[in-house]
C-alpha cells in the first residue's frame, strides 16, 4: 500500500502518447487501443484519467507534433500536465493534482518505455506511490541504431523487471488491459 497518507484513490497516467512522439513506435496501434480501453474501464469506475504531455524539442504547446493522438479523447475535465523531462513529476504540477484527487495509487501507460514510462514509474515509488503498468498499454521507438535492444524486448524488459520490482511499504507490479479492474471488492 502507498506510504501516502490519506491518498486512497487510484488514477490512470496517461504519459505522452501524442503524435510527435508515438509515430512509427512500435504496435502503435494495437498499444493506443488498449491505452483507450484502459482510460474506458477508469471513467466507467469513476477513477481519474490525467494525460501527461511532453514539450520538448518539435512538441512545443498547440503544436501538432504536441497533441493527444485523435484515437484518444482527454476531456476537458481531466487534468492535463505539461512536462519538459522524463520523470512527469519532475518540475510539473503532477504532484499536487494527484494529492487534489487524494491519489496513492497510479495505473501508468504510455511512451517512450524504456525514457519516460520508467522514469515515471520509479518516480512514483520513490515519492510514495504504488504503481501499476499496463504490460500491452505502453509502447517505444526503434533506437537499435544507437546500440539499444529492439522495441519489443525493451517492452518485455520493462515489463519483467516491473512485475517483481518492491519497495518498502509500497507496491508496483503488471497488468494486462484486459485483466485491469478498478472493482473495489
Amino acid at each position: 500500500m502507498s506510504t501516502l497518507e490519506n491518498r486512497p484513490n487510484k488514477a490512470v497516467l496517461v504519459i505522452d502518447v501524442q503524435n510527435g512522439v508515438v509515430a512509427g513506435n512500435h504496435e502503435r496501434d494495437a498499444v493506443v487501443a488498449n491505452i483507450n480501453t484502459a482510460v474506458g474501464k477508469a471513467r466507467a469506475a469513476g477513477v481519474p484519467v490525467v494525460w501527461i504531455q511532453d514539450t520538448g524539442g518539435e512538441r512545443a504547446p498547440g503544436t501538432e507534433p504536441w497533441k493527444i493522438v485523435p484515437e484518444l479523447d482527454p476531456r476537458q475535465d481531466e487534468p492535463q500536465v505539461q512536462k519538459q523531462w522524463g520523470d512527469s513529476f519532475e518540475e510539473t504540477e503532477l504532484e499536487s493534482v494527484l494529492a487534489g484527487l487524494k491519489v496513492g495509487s497510479l495505473v501508468v501507460t504510455g511512451a517512450q518505455t524504456d525514457e519516460c514510462v520508467r522514469s515515471t514509474l520509479h518516480g512514483a515509488i520513490v515519492r510514495g506511490y504504488d504503481a501499476l503498468l499496463v504490460s500491452d498499454a505502453h509502447t517505444t521507438e526503434d533506437s537499435t541504431a544507437y546500440g539499444a535492444p529492439a522495441p519489443d524486448a525493451v517492452i518485455a524488459h520493462t515489463n519483467l523487471y516491473w512485475k517483481y520490482h518492491e519497495a518498502p511499504g509500497r507496491t508496483a507490479g503488471i497488468v494486462t488491459t484486459a485483466d485491469l479492474s478498478f472493482d473495489q471488492g
